[in-house]
């Protein structure tokens, strides 16, 4: 026999169902359902009504009724797109060198940067790795985000990053937050290796690869294209390599220079990721092409450097989605909804351009189509905020934090 959860009345409940993927949304485009109620069976969404209709039409036998008793926002689980939370260590000499007003290579010389993170992963074990992952994934949960997107590329190595992922993969089980693998084995030419930029990608695709998928480790594939780590020449043939394996390309583009747009949307990417340095030409790019461009405020906030131009991305028609970035240097912060308040604020961006910025939009730069949005069918991943109105939760900036998180069907904070 089947079994029933129906939650509510719900003050307000955000669907986001009628908000597409691509352009600017006005906060009136938002469809919002008052005295809302959530039927769930099983991990999934039944369905969306007004709470009386559907309590009145509920099996008492089979339905499990949670009634609340005050003020309440319902939104989809936050969806995390772009994250490095496999790390050990920590980088705080460097944010005190850049507040200090030392360059990005003037702290890498002096033993910091990229680098610095990846020997101490490298020392670590795949057991503190995991551990690390889960912690930072729980704090993540507590704050709404459900989904979370998680990188390797502190290793760099083929030994090194099977470590990281099969970290990333053990961790899993011992959180309820949904962590999605992306093998960013192309972060930089590792120092300790004694070839050039092709051979190295050559022998990642060539041995690393295949492992991915014998293991079902990671579907995603990134690489970091700029000055200081691989060029467009480097890293076409390496996607090109990915995409007839199978797996999914994103790209860290136009950082600190542009280029790495145009190779996203030259391989069909899912998503381009960073964008600070992105002029007309490449938002033009991008909002001609299926490819979700992710900002990533706690990197703006962390470098101190300019924001992704989110406003001139949805003004010209292209997908924006906001991620975290959460990663040991530049954006150790780590809190999704405080960075998408402020890049909207800067950006001139409506409450309902960041709240679909960090569900459903986010949920197609990871490709995934179960979730982001409430509706019969998808995930019944949502958060409820103790407020009256949506508008709140912004205006408090990542402050007001959900009372209630809901994974799958089941309250896990």
């Amino acid at each position: 026999m089947k079994q029933y959860k129906l939650i509510g009345p719900i003050t307000q409940l955000i669907s986001l169902e009628t908000i597409k993927t691509k352009g600017s949304v006005k906060d009136q485009d938002l469809t919002i359902i008052e005295k809302a109620g959530i039927l769930i069976e099983g991990e999934k969404i039944h369905t969306i009504g007004l709470f009386s209709d559907l309590k009145e039409k509920a099996d008492k036998n089979t339905t499990e009724i949670i009634e609340l008793r005050t003020d309440y926002v319902c939104t989809p689980g936050f969806i995390d797109a772009h994250t490095h939370i496999c790390f050990s260590g920590s980088r705080a000499n460097d944010y005190a060198m850049r507040n200090a007003g030392k360059s990005y290579l003037e702290i890498a010389k002096a033993g910091g940067g990229i680098w610095d993170t990846v020997t101490q992963t490298r020392k670590a074990t795949m057991q503190e790795l995991s551990g690390g992952i889960v912690k930072r994934a729980n704090t993540l949960l507590k704050n709404g985000i459900t989904t979370v997107e998680v990188k390797s590329g502190y290793g760099l190595s083929v030994e090194e990053e099977l470590k990281m992922l099969r970290a990333i993969k053990n961790a899993r089980p011992e959180t309820k937050t949904d962590l999605i693998t992306t093998c960013l084995a192309a972060h930089m030419l590792p120092k300790d290796y004694t070839g050039n930029h092709k051979e190295y990608l050559e022998e990642i695709s060539t041995t690393l690869f295949p492992v991915l998928k014998e293991e079902k480790l990671a579907n995603r594939i990134d690489a970091f294209i700029e000055q200081s780590a691989f060029s467009p020449s480097h890293i076409y043939p390496y996607f090109e390599k990915a995409k007839q394996m199978g797996f999914d390309i994103t790209v860290h583009a136009d950082q600190f220079t542009a280029g790495g747009s145009e190779v996203a949307v030259k391989v069909k990417a899912i998503s381009a990721d960073h964008l600070e340095a992105s002029t007309d030409t490449e938002i033009e790019m991008l909002a001609n092409s299926n490819v979700v461009s992710v900002a990533l405020p706690g990197a703006s906030i962390g470098l101190g450097c300019s924001f992704t131009p989110a406003r001139k991305i949805l003004d010209a028609g292209g997908a924006l989605a906001i991620a975290s970035d959460w990663n040991p240097g530049s954006a150790p912060m780590g809190d999704l909804l405080m960075q998408a308040c402020v890049l909207g604020t800067f950006e001139k961006l409506s409450n309902a351009e960041v709240l679909a910025g960090i569900t459903s939009r986010a949920a197609a730069a990871l490709n995934l189509k179960d979730r982001g949005k409430l509706v019969s069918g998808m995930l019944a991943d949502f958060n409820l905020f103790p407020t009256n109105s949506v508008h709140e939760i912004f205006y408090h900036q990542g402050k007001l934090v959900p009372s209630q998180v809901w994974k799958r069907g089941v309250l896990v904070s």
